[in-house]
């Protein structure tokens, strides 16, 4: 039993207490790694999905009796690979498959070591780029692999896209039909095709990123495992594409805002905006190999890795080349037109040239009803009345922004910047 006597209740629920955030722990970071490997043993992704998901049902009910496992991510993807053999065996037609299943059932090794940084990129790379096959919709490329190999919910990958929930849901059925239909391959491709997906993958790797440094719902606003996985699979990525300039631009990009993490919260677990942030905390190690990284090339994430890198290099808040940083959104305008984009860029000319500018600019953006329900918008807008005197209306739009806020520690921000004005 764990060690835990029966008559100790306080020491057995401590003990569940463990074992449950040892299963939540392995959920994020294993999560794509077991759904990974079932999908090439067993080349069925709902059945790979459907097991691994057993599997840590089964841990949530065994590993408060029989203890956490030294290596969670071989107990799970057994267990997981288990599942699939039982479910498989009900299939009569399926008896090739359950011999070559049961021949990876005791190589427990390897789900648990640590992938040589310079090997062939493990089974969620290869997963990466069979979700993000050129015979699916952009979209679906994305959404799909943020689901199985990150493990995001629904919910979470909607609000990525800014779609509702049942649109996104129909999304991911309707990719995972084309990849069984067409038979795409789970494979890296060769190097002659790499080009073409790169794309769908960079576009994985961000949006996972962004989910980990700034969770779209709930009470943690950073989920530090999700975004380090993404940087992970980003050095993965530069490794095995060297003279891909937005991949290096992608990681570049990722560093320099992962540089920033601790400072974003203060002890509190509240909100402190990039202005106000101890840049004494900032990891200048990291910010100096992104800067490194920042290639010429003027591709979308290229830019973006250039505009990080400015308020990266910036010793104060002060001292950050607005100007340059409006410049380089009105490229970025150019190349990726977006709402979001144009947003940023209105921020960056309000620094540059006057809260009044860059009012207009939102106000134009906001008349267009293309972000109904970003709560940025009208948090940005807010805080430019506030920064013109023009207190009562700021107030309005921070409670607007208010109500859209969908993680605590951006909620009590905004509640914070409302009482300051009222």
């Amino acid at each position: 039993m764990g060690g835990v006597t029966g008559g100790d209740g306080g020491a057995r629920a401590g003990h569940d207490d463990s074992a449950r955030a040892a299963v939540d722990t392995a959920f994020r970071n294993e999560w794509g790694r077991v759904v990974a490997t079932l999908i090439r043993v067993t080349g069925d992704w709902d059945l790979a999905e459907e097991c691994t998901q057993d599997a840590f049902t089964q841990a949530l009910a065994r590993w408060p009796v029989d203890g956490v496992p030294r290596s969670t991510a071989a107990w799970l993807t057994t267990a997981a690979r288990n599942r699939a053999v039982d479910r498989i065996r009900r299939r009569a037609a399926e008896s090739n498959r359950v011999r070559a299943v049961a021949l990876t059932i005791n190589d427990e090794a390897a789900p648990a070591r640590e992938e040589d940084e310079d090997s062939v990129p493990d089974d969620r790379l290869r997963l990466m780029f069979t979700c993000c096959h050129p015979a699916l919709p952009i979209e679906a490329r994305v959404a799909l692999t943020l689901r199985t190999l990150a493990g995001l919910t629904t919910p979470e990958i909607a609000r990525a896209f800014l779609v509702d929930e049942k649109t996104m849901a129909q999304r991911i059925v309707r990719a995972k039909r084309k990849i069984r239909n067409a038979g795409i391959p789970y494979r890296v491709p060769p190097e002659h095709l790499l080009p073409e997906r790169t794309t769908g993958v960079l576009g994985v790797l961000y949006l996972m990123f962004n989910e980990g440094y700034s969770a779209s719902t709930g009470a943690d606003l950073i989920r530090q495992s999700l975004s380090a996985e993404a940087i992970r699979l980003a050095r993965v990525l530069v490794q095995l594409m060297p003279d891909e300039p937005e991949a290096r631009g992608l990681l570049a990009l990722m560093l320099l805002h992962d540089a920033r993490r601790v400072a974003r919260l203060d002890a509190n677990g509240d909100l402190v905006t990039l202005e106000d942030q101890d840049r004494s905390r900032w990891n200048r190690a990291t910010i100096d190999e992104a800067v490194r990284l920042v290639p010429r090339h003027r591709g979308p994430y290229a830019i973006q890795a250039a505009i990080a890198a400015l308020h990266a290099t910036a010793p104060h808040a002060a001292d950050t080349d607005w100007p340059r940083i409006a410049s380089l959104y009105g490229e970025l305008a150019t190349l990726v037109p977006s709402p979001v984009v144009e947003l940023n860029r209105a921020v960056a000319v309000a620094m540059a040239d006057g809260p009044e500018v860059g009012l207009r600019l939102i106000d134009r953006l906001a008349g267009t009803g293309a972000l109904p329900s970003y709560h940025l918008l009208p948090a940005t807008r807010a805080d430019l009345l506030r920064r013109l005197g023009r207190s009562a209306e700021a107030v309005v739009a921070y409670r607007e922004a208010l109500a859209l806020a969908s993680t605590d520690a951006e909620r009590r921000f905004l509640q914070r910047r409302i009482e300051s004005l009222e």
